[in-house]
This record gives C-alpha cells, structure tokens and sequence, in this order.
C-alpha cells in the first residue's frame, strides 16, 4: 500500500451523472463494540424473508460512498433483498482485519458489530438467515475474507475486489497503508493452503461445518495491494473448502479477464484482470449471480 491516496482513486471511479434512492441511516442495532455506523437500502417491495448483502467499502471510503459505486440497486429493487453499507471511522476508515478481536469469532472487534447488523435485520424484516452475503473493495475485500472466515455460519457467500487473504494482517499494528504491516500488502506474506487453512479455523476453533462460497478479483497491475495476494486467497479457499484448480477460461466475463475455476466453479472461483490496478472495478452482475440474487 504505497504510492497513492487511494480515496482519490476511487473517487475517479464513480459517476456524478446516476441517481441512487436515499439510504437510511440506522442506529440501535445491537452491541457496537467499535463504533461502526449503519445505513441500509431497501427495494421499493420487500420480498418474502428477503436475503442480505453486506457491502463493505475501501480505505478512505464509506457506506454511503460504496453504495454509489457498487451500484446494486437495480438488482435489490428486481429482487427485493435488502443491502447494508456500514462504515467504519477509525484507522483511516479501514476495517480492522489485524487485530486478534476481530479475529476472533465473537471476539469483540469490527466483524462482531458487522453481523450483529445482520442480526438486526434478519431480526426486523425477517430475513432468511441462510441468505447473507459479504461483498467489498480493498479493505472491504479483505473485511469479506475475514467475515467468511470468522463467521462462517452466518455467511453462505462472499465476492470481492483486489483484498488478501484471511489472516493475511493477523497481529500487523494497523490495517491501513499508513498503519499495516508493508509485508502483507505487498504480497511478501506467502503459505500453503494448509496453513492459511489453519490459520482460518483457528479464528472460530468451535466451527465444524463447511465454508462459505467465496469469488475474488484482482488486477495484475496492482501495487497496492500486490496481485501476489490473489494467489494466497484462492489458496486459503481452496484448502478451506476443498476444492482443487480445474482449469483457466480466457476473456471471461470480458477481455483481459482470465477466469480461474476451482472444482465445478460452484465453490470457488477467481479472477485475475490483465493490466487493472487497484481497484478492479465492481461488476454487480456477476457479485449478485454468485449470491444467485441476479
């Protein structure tokens, strides 16, 4: 992480020019351990115990920000699934995905406050507890690999944009570029899929079920957070829900884009982006067809 200011951007990625429904803001949610803040979109209907996506911003960014550029309204409004885009105030607004209690199934940190938003909502529009989903840029990727890891019982899928590995921060001082251990973001923090594996379980040691579907994307011209951490993703999840490389499709969902299958692409799958930097843009089609929410 080094080089660049990375709120300037992702501001060039949004567009002025598209109109959003407003977001609502939510408090008294439930215990708040790090003082995260809360906004929800909900469809103009409701479905019947509708499904939750949890959509984490970048370094630098916000929920409100990250609701503007993730763009998922028209598949929320089609399908009636409530999206949450929390915001965190500290470390440069970034997620904490270092510490021990985030770390930490019920541990105490920014994933505890995150599902208990998710606790919230299943809770106040009786959603299905079997349909909650994390997606994210940078930070938020990473957040998506940590709440995947940490709460696997609470989520069924995660899908993200240029983050590291679960545990890839674990005891680093901080996780912004200012804060962080250079060595993770750098793509200097390398291991088998066994030990990114055990590393993973550790952080719910309790947890005997199987993990949730995980896609990832990454840019091979990213220096920020170094393409290298695709790799040691897509070998933690491997491990984790054993699955084994298949095979590699070509300009796939689009040119320059290879993606690499795992299995029969239902569990796990990857995406490696010839020449994008940081970040690799949103695609809400393909994150809401991994949910099956398209």
């Amino acid at each position: 992480m080094r080089g660049i200011t990375l709120s300037g951007v992702i501001a060039g990625l949004l567009s002025p020019s598209m109109t959003y429904a407003a977001l609502t803001q939510v408090t008294g949610w439930g215990e708040n351990p790090t003082n995260l803040e809360m906004a929800v979109s909900l469809p103009s209907k409701l479905v019947e115990k509708p499904a939750i996506v949890v959509a984490l911003h970048y370094c630098g960014g916000t929920g409100p920000a990250y609701y503007q550029m993730a763009n998922y309204d028209s598949y929320a409004n089609s399908k009636g699934f409530i999206v949450v885009y929390p915001s965190t105030k500290k470390d440069n607004n970034c997620w904490d995905v270092a510490s021990q209690k985030s770390l930490t199934n019920n541990g105490g940190g920014d994933s505890t406050g995150l599902v208990n938003m998710v606790k919230y909502l299943i809770q106040k529009y009786n959603a299905d507890p079997t349909k909650v989903y994390a997606t994210g840029s940078s930070s938020g990727c990473m957040m998506t690999n940590v709440l995947l890891a940490v709460y696997p019982d609470v989520f069924a899928a995660g899908s993200c944009y240029s983050g590291v590995a679960a545990g890839c921060l674990a005891g680093s001082p901080g996780s912004s570029p200012q804060s962080a251990d250079p060595k993770c973001a750098s793509g200097q923090n390398v291991k088998t899929g066994e030990q990114w594996a055990e590393q993973a379980k550790a952080m719910y040691p309790g947890f005997n079920g199987s993990y949730p579907r995980m896609q990832t994307f990454h840019g091979t011209a990213d220096h920020f957070v170094d393409y290298l951490n695709l790799a040691e993703q897509l070998k933690e999840w491997s491990a984790l829900l054993g699955v084994e490389f298949t095979k590699n499709v070509t300009n796939t969902p689009q040119s320059g884009y290879t993606q690499m299958v795992y299995g029969d692409g239902t569990k796990l799958v990857g995406y490696s982006a010839a020449n994008v930097g940081h970040t690799v843009p949103v695609h809400p089609q393909l994150d809401m067809a991994w949910f099956g929410l398209a």
